[in-house]
């Protein structure tokens, strides 16, 4: 299977620089084809420009300046999230991500005045996060990166995909055991998945 891996970081030696790295050799040694998308690697640029969003609706034209990764998108059989949390929400250079290549004609489709997911072809969805919050602080907050995942991003692939959210909370606080357990279980979700 095809999985894109989107990891949004920006020190490559940090604890999600080693869940993104477990999340690739683990899918590479199940047998899956990985597409490895370091946003910050890649200096991926997360600004909508003024012309972006004047051609936001016009299919023709939405993807001149992001291409190369839309294409990455439309071969994507499965998609995997690799990301931390802050402040709430995830990082600036995914949300961008989000903003410029899922557009209309590409992650969605407007049918009469209505929204439709186009992303059918992704079978599989897992987010891996980490959080500075704890869970209750996270859940009074309202959770927005969970939310998108949950209902947003399950919304545009395919209907009954597989989908999973691993999350280890209270990152600045945990034991460097709980972390080593936490990298563990990333790796084995990608072993299944």
């Amino acid at each position: 299977m095809r999985v894109l891996v989107l990891h949004a970081h920006p020190v490559a030696e940090s604890f999600n620089g080693a869940l993104y790295r477990e999340i690739c050799t683990r899918l590479a040694k199940a047998g899956h084809d990985v597409d490895a998308c370091d946003l910050y690697a890649e200096g991926f640029d997360p600004v909508l420009t003024r012309q972006e969003r004047l051609d936001y609706h016009a299919p023709d034209k939405n993807t001149a300046n992001v291409d190369a990764h839309v294409q990455r998108l439309m071969r994507a059989e499965a998609l995997v999230l690799s990301h931390p949390v802050w402040n709430f929400g995830m990082p600036a250079i995914l949300k961008g991500y989000l903003d410029r290549v899922f557009l209309p004609g590409i992650s969605f489709k407007i049918v009469d005045g209505k929204v439709r997911p186009n992303l059918r072809h992704i079978s599989k969805v897992a987010v891996v996060t980490t959080y500075g919050a704890d869970p209750l602080r996270a859940f009074l907050a309202g959770d927005p990166p969970k939310r998108f995942a949950k209902r947003t991003l399950r919304y545009l692939v395919k209907p009954g995909a597989a989908f999973s959210y691993l999350a280890l909370y209270d990152m600045n606080r945990v034991s460097e055991e709980k972390r080593r357990r936490f990298l563990s279980r990333a790796g084995e979700l990608m072993d299944r998945f």
